[in-house]
């Protein structure tokens, strides 16, 4: 019987590049699970439409008054937008809406939010109508950079975006305000709306 050859060696198993490979999955996976990704991409265009009628509506009005109700009346619509549409998009992903990430990003995106509407009633009472627009836009910004850091990364870009608008808003001439609102309202949201639709699924 001839002698038994020699047994060949198999190639080492690269132990380390798979627990590199296994640690970077459980990381991401984390990660997503860590992010609220309910943010709505159509419903933000939605937003982002009806504030254009709303900037054209408004530019119109007579009064301090009417422009007020011209975009309170906006807000609501805005708000039952992404309401519905985020209420929908986390439908489809089978995670409830209020789930960790979600309750996060409520929690932190409410606050500039009231803060917004408190200041809107005493900018109102003290006549002083012409600061809401750059109130607005800075403290919408600014309710979207903490919401969204728990959220996809544009998200937070968006509000910081939406924030330099608003500073430049109180700086600019009077007869501007309008622009900005549809600059912010409309064209930023309908921009990032887009983003987020098409890379973050709808």
């Amino acid at each position: 019987m001839p002698p038994a050859g020699p047994l060949r060696s198999s190639e080492p198993i690269a132990i380390d590049a798979r627990a590199a490979d296994n640690l970077r999955y459980i990381r991401e996976a984390m990660e997503r699970a860590g992010e609220f990704t309910a943010v709505p991409g159509w419903g933000g265009v939605a937003m982002g439409a009806t504030a254009l009628l709303a900037a054209v509506w408004a530019a119109r009005q007579t009064t301090p008054r009417l422009w007020l109700a011209v975009w309170l009346v906006e807000a609501v619509v805005a708000i039952t937008i992404a309401a519905t549409s985020a209420a929908r998009k986390s439908h489809r992903a089978r995670m409830p809406l209020f789930s960790g990430p979600g309750r996060k990003f409520a929690l932190s995106f409410a606050p500039p939010i009231l803060v917004g509407a408190l200041l809107t009633v005493v900018l109102f009472r003290a006549g002083l109508v012409t600061a809401l627009p750059g109130t607005w836009l800075l403290l919408y910004g600014t309710a979207v950079v903490t919401g969204g850091a728990f959220s996809v990364r544009i998200v937070p870009v968006m509000g910081l975006c939406f924030m330099a608008l608003g500073v430049a808003a109180f700086f600019s001439p009077e007869r501007w305000n309008d622009h900005f609102m549809a600059a912010g309202f409309g064209c930023l949201q309908i921009l990032f709306g887009l983003i987020i639709a098409k890379r973050y699924g709808g």
